[in-house]
């Protein structure tokens, strides 16, 4: 492995990538506390618990994202992380209320999502109950 200045970050959600691009540094909080990630450290993969994940980008700024759970895995100078749920945030002072309003929207719609499901379920029920009758 050459030694390289940056590295390339890939965060995915199960729906779409929230961010791609060339990063320095690396920050995430795993099951065992908080880590950072070099261009250069060493390959590995850890869990990663909800919390504040922050690059510095290649031009010196930091760009943070709320996370929930997921995965991290860093293979050479690529870093994949997949999540269950994030969000970009312009900065650590305005990330928490774009997680909860964004985060509260998710659960809105997961919640719907598990309500309609109960519904077919148990109409399928039903239909199978009837359907046992009618033979019987």
């Amino acid at each position: 492995m050459t030694m390289a200045t940056d590295m390339s970050v890939t965060l995915r959600l199960p729906t779409q990538t929230l961010f791609g691009g060339r990063a320095e540094r690396l920050t995430a909080v795993a099951p065992t506390g908080a880590f950072g990630i070099w261009p250069n450290h060493v390959d590995f993969v850890t869990a990663l618990v909800p919390s504040v994940l922050t690059l510095r980008l290649h031009d010196g700024s930091e760009t943070v994202f709320g996370i929930d759970e997921g995965l991290l895995v860093k293979k050479g100078h690529q870093v994949s992380v997949a999540v269950l749920r994030g969000v970009h945030g312009d900065d650590l002072g305005s990330l928490q209320e774009t997680v909860e309003t964004s985060f509260m929207q998710m659960d809105e719609a997961e919640r719907q999502a598990r309500s309609a499901l109960s519904r077919l379920e148990a109409d399928m029920v039903r239909r199978f109950a009837e359907l046992q009758r009618s033979v019987s």
